[in-house]
């Protein structure tokens, strides 16, 4: 019989009184069984020398089998059968008692011995159980929580919670009619309509969404309905049987990227896509990074033969090559690491041979206008060498297909970070000019929720703080797309066959104030933005004005009556100026100057001279 919680130690000073109460069950069972069959052969012989043989053997089984190491936690129906398998041996061991002292086989009083135990065994344990989490729900300070969605995610998240300590489960909140009035898990199950009075009555504190699998339509319009009430809303993540118990609220989000978005979510599932990323060899350079990571798993479901992740973050590359390692067995898809940087040629070049890339996804760079404001010739190393490197190695190689993930900050930029992914962008559509067996695209994404350059996470860590939640300008306004749907993107194009070097963007709809954007993060999150309201749900807002290389509204493209259609709706081609390769090489030979003699008002002359519509008033006057 294998033991139940090999893990848990054997002499603790639990286990200890819980192998005392079962040994006592044993001669309790024992007991018990002679009184109600007085006329058998157990009652009639049974006396204190078989009383004490049975106990010592019954404590011997259940040491040996461990029972007494099934605890409170474990209540669930491996502890019944657990319990079942050790009182047939308890019975067994009663009858060869029984046999051997009095030479008769009867088999009523061994059976009577061995439902009695079980019986007692479950209910103690039951008892204490219910004791426990009686003591544990009622006893904590832990605020009250609803749970909208009774099913299977639903029913997980409940017992995490309670098992957590870190929240008090109050209800279920669930539109199925069938399941109103209810109880599951223990928890009643109230209709949405409900919802007003739970808040009102300050019995819930807290609204947990555990509906993973709806669609995510019908999921954004359920968000957007309960961010009405007066409470903050998290969401579940897709996977909750993989939610531990220990971070189980860090696990929520407070709102749903979809749920952010005034738009509704664009679907890019096309059927080709698989066909075109299955059984080849594909390259991601920053694979550690938000959209990096993401684009390996989505590629995972696209079987390639083999997914090769380059970064330059040890971390990073560790913990995106962890995440995808079980999806990645599944599919029978290969993972390969590159530790390092894409400026390094010998790096690139070994990776690409080596491992006989078939398509690169170029997403590595340094995105932060702020930061690469503030160190300007690191971000034109990484951006704009980097990308010469890259873009090289490539049609050197022979790869099928390169695609860079750009920006829409590379339109008349104001910034150097956007400025360098314009640079990186003539240098992709350069070197398509004396490639022809290599097909070139640059992804030109909007602002990506939830990436690490995304306003939302700060936004969100502002408002866990209590506030202020800070906005540079009243009329800065920014186009959003969730990472999913940059991914998809990106991996749409990637079946196209338009001509070679193109630039490739997203309908997004109309862009979004971060002010409204701000405002409605806060209503998500059950606060108001009046800094005085009632109970001290008031969340500031503050205007900090805008910083060095900011603009107040982006643009997709220079022209946007020049956008043609592609073979889906919702993707467009930009036409752009390009550099001839006299000039792009003229371009690198300068920045590679202004790096290596750290001159920045050279970095910014070349960049005047070569990005269309950069503009920065505040610095150019330096740089005449």
């Amino acid at each position: 019989m294998q033991p139940f919680n090999v893990n848990a130690p054997s002499f603790s000073v639990e286990c200890c009184i819980y192998l005392g109460l079962d040994v006592s069950l044993v001669i309790t069972s024992g007991l018990l069984a002679k009184m109600l069959v007085p006329d058998s052969p157990w009652s009639i012989h049974f006396d204190v020398v078989q009383l004490t043989a049975l106990t010592v053997l019954g404590g011997i089984i259940i040491l040996f089998s461990q029972t007494h190491l099934i605890k409170r936690q474990t209540l669930e129906t491996r502890l019944i059968l657990h319990v079942g398998a050790i009182s047939i041996a308890l019975s067994c061991a009663a009858l060869a008692i029984q046999i051997f002292a009095t030479g008769h086989f009867s088999v009523s009083g061994p059976i009577i011995f061995g439902m009695s135990f079980y019986t007692s065994a479950l209910a103690l344990r039951v008892l204490i159980f219910a004791l426990a989490e009686h003591f544990a729900f009622f006893g904590r300070n832990a605020a009250g929580v609803a749970i909208y969605g009774a099913g299977e995610a639903g029913v997980q998240l409940a017992s995490a919670l309670i098992k957590g300590r870190q929240a008090r489960p109050v209800c279920f909140v669930d539109d199925n009619p069938a399941l109103q009035g209810l109880k599951i898990a223990g928890l009643p199950v109230h209709a949405p309509s409900y919802l007003s009075d739970l808040i009102r009555g300050r019995v819930i504190h807290e609204l947990l969404f555990a509906i993973p699998s709806l669609r995510r339509d019908e999921q954004q319009r359920l968000l957007r309905g309960l961010s009405a009430h007066s409470v903050p809303v998290r969401v579940l993540p897709p996977h909750p049987d993989l939610i531990s118990s220990h971070t189980l609220l860090e696990s929520l989000t407070l709102f749903s990227d979809e749920a952010l978005m005034d738009r509704d979510q664009i679907s890019l599932n096309t059927p080709a896509i698989a066909k075109t990323y299955a059984g080849r060899t594909v390259l991601v350079t920053g694979a550690g990074g938000s959209i990096g990571s993401e684009l390996c798993q989505q590629l995972l479901h696209c079987r390639p033969a083999k997914i090769v992740l380059l970064d330059h973050s040890e971390y990073a590359l560790f913990k995106v090559s962890q995440s995808l390692f079980e999806a990645a067995v599944a599919h029978h898809v290969t993972l390969k690491t590159c530790l390092g940087s894409v400026v390094e040629r010998q790096l690139m070049q070994r990776c690409l041979e080596e491992h006989e890339v078939d398509i690169v996804i170029h997403a590595a760079a340094y995105k932060h206008v702020p930061l690469v404001e503030a160190n300007p010739f690191e971000g034109a190393r990484n951006n704009v060498l980097g990308t010469q490197v890259v873009a090289e190695t490539a049609v050197s190689a022979g790869v099928e297909r390169l695609m860079l993930v750009s920006t829409d900050k590379a339109v008349r930029p104001a910034s150097i970070m956007g400025a360098t992914k314009r640079m990186a962008e003539l240098i992709v559509q350069e070197a398509q000019s004396r490639a022809p067996l290599t097909k070139c695209a640059i992804v030109r994404f909007g602002n990506v929720l939830g990436s690490s350059g995304s306003v939302v996470p700060l936004f969100q860590r502002q408002i866990l703080a209590g506030g202020p939640v800070t906005v540079t300008h009243p009329d800065m306004k920014r186009y959003f797309m969730t990472i999913s749907e940059a991914v998809c993107l990106l991996l749409t194009t990637g079946t196209f066959t338009s001509a070679p070097g193109d630039v490739f963007v997203l309908d997004m709809g109309k862009p979004q104030r971060i002010l409204d954007l701000a405002h409605r993060m806060i209503a998500l999150s059950g606060r108001n933005s009046q800094p005085r309201a009632p109970q001290n749900k008031g969340i500031a807002v503050e205007i900090t004005g805008v910083r060095p290389g900011e603009k107040l509204t982006e643009e997709l493209t220079r022209n946007q009556h020049q956008l043609t259609a592609t073979p889906h709706p919702k993707v467009m081609l930009a036409q752009e100026n390009r550099l001839s390769q006299i000039e792009v090489a003229a371009m690198l030979r300068d920045v590679r100057h202004a790096i290596d003699t750290s001159d920045v008002v050279k970095l910014r002359k070349v960049i005047r001279a070569r990005v269309e519509g950069y503009h920065r008033s505040d610095v150019d006057d330096l740089a005449m």
